[in-house]
This record gives structure tokens, sequence and C-alpha cells, in this order.
């Protein structure tokens, strides 16, 4: 057990557990943030206390995604591929925050996202559509969850590069960004391809997929086609 009187004060209230998982044993810690005053969770493989480079997965929560396996985006398969990785890496932290759902609009908002999705707008537009910003999240809570833990810097499992100056900016320094790349379908390559397009994430097994005849040519057109409303001035 991590040591609480460092550093409670900035995380609030905080409990630790040993959680055993398919995957094997990881540390629970759970802690309400003081700051956005949700429940979040990170789960600890190995020591990594005073480590430098610490493999970390700050990973924003997706109830269609992550529980139920929803295929129009590729969070569930980020979920277990950065555990995974934690696992070979023999330590790591997963930071699973919450309120971060349909980047930080709300489960019930999402899911009216989708409705417009699927009538044609991307995974920008249609949070705009219903009057509400892109993306809302704050990773304040990764940040002091790490430092409560110890950790020197870390290596980070992620494809957007907003993610490391948004870490940088709460003083967790970043010595790597790790590709964090889901296979490529006809369900996802519309989102993905808006990701990667309006909203800077890496993602270059997108070209790869559509070359090697991974996804439809239907599905191929309707990504160039929500691609086509992008101007320099709409990229966020």
């Amino acid at each position: 057990m991590h040591d609480q009187g460092i550093g409670r004060e900035e995380i609030g209230d905080v409990a630790e557990a040993d959680l055993r998982t398919r995957r094997g044993m990881f540390r629970a810690v759970a802690f309400r943030d003081p700051v956005d005053g949700n429940e979040h969770m990170a789960l600890v493989r190995g020591e990594v206390a005073g480590r430098a480079g610490v493999l970390v997965r700050m990973h924003s929560e997706c109830m269609t995604g992550d529980i139920f396996g929803a295929t129009r985006c590729e969070c569930g398969d980020q979920l277990n591929a950065s555990l995974d990785a934690v696992v070979r890496e023999g330590g790591g932290v997963l930071v699973y925050l919450r309120g971060h759902e349909g980047r930080g609009i709300g489960l019930v908002a999402k899911v009216r996202t989708h409705v417009l999705q699927d009538q044609g707008l991307d995974t920008v537009d249609s949070a705009t559509a219903i009057g509400l910003p892109v993306d809302t999240r704050d990773y304040g809570p990764a940040a002091r969850v790490l430092r409560y833990l110890g950790v020197g810097s870390v290596r980070l499992l992620s494809n957007n590069p907003a993610k490391v100056s948004a870490l940088e900016s709460y003083g967790i320094g970043v010595t790597a960004r790790v590709p964090l790349l889901a296979p490529v379908n006809d369900d996802n390559i519309r989102y993905l391809t808006a990701k990667r397009d309006r909203l800077g994430h890496d993602l270059p097994q997108l070209d790869a997929a559509m070359l090697n005849g991974a996804v439809s040519g239907a599905a191929v057109n309707g990504a160039a086609v929500s691609g086509a409303r992008v101007d320099a001035g709409e990229a966020r």
C-alpha cells in the first residue's frame, strides 16, 4: 500500500486495495478528485514510485465502448490494449477518468450525437450541432494521482499529441508518446478519420487500411465525405 500521508490532500478521498483481474494482480487506487468532484480509478501494476518513463494510459470513460463493446469507436480496444501493454511491461498505470463520457459532454448527449452521426455528421459536427463543445476533458485528476503514486515521468499511451501537452501543463514529464493503434473497420473508419483530420490524432493505420482493403469502398467514401468539410480554420 502507498503511504497515504503523501499527497492525500491533492487527490482528496482515496482508498486502495489489491484487485485480481483476468490479467493478474493490480493495485486499485480509487479517489474522489477535489477539483472535479468525480470518482476516478488508477490501476497500478508493479512498483512505480520514483521511476522515470513509467508506461501510463489516461483513459477517458466510454460506457458504450468499454463496457458494451460498441464498434463505432476504438475506446474498448484501446482500454484492453493498454492493460495488455502494462502487463507486458511488468509495470505501469492506467488512470480511468470518469466524467469524460463523449469527451466531456455526458452519456445522454453522446447518444444524441450518435443519431446525428448516423445521419452523416462526424464526431465533431455532431457535438456542435446540438450546441455542445467538442472536448471539455480535464486531465488534472490524472496528474494528481500520478504525483500521489510518486511517478517521476511517463511514457504516455496515446495517439493524441494534445494529451501530452495537457499532462505536461500539470507538471508531469512525458518522455515519449507510445502509439495505441486500434484495428480499422467499416464501423469506426469515419470516427477515426474525423479524429485524425479534425482533432489532430496520429493514426497512420488509416491509410494502410484503405489501401489493403480492410474496409469497404462505401465506408472509405463515407469517411472521405465526412473529411471534406474540414478546412484549416476548423482544425482542432
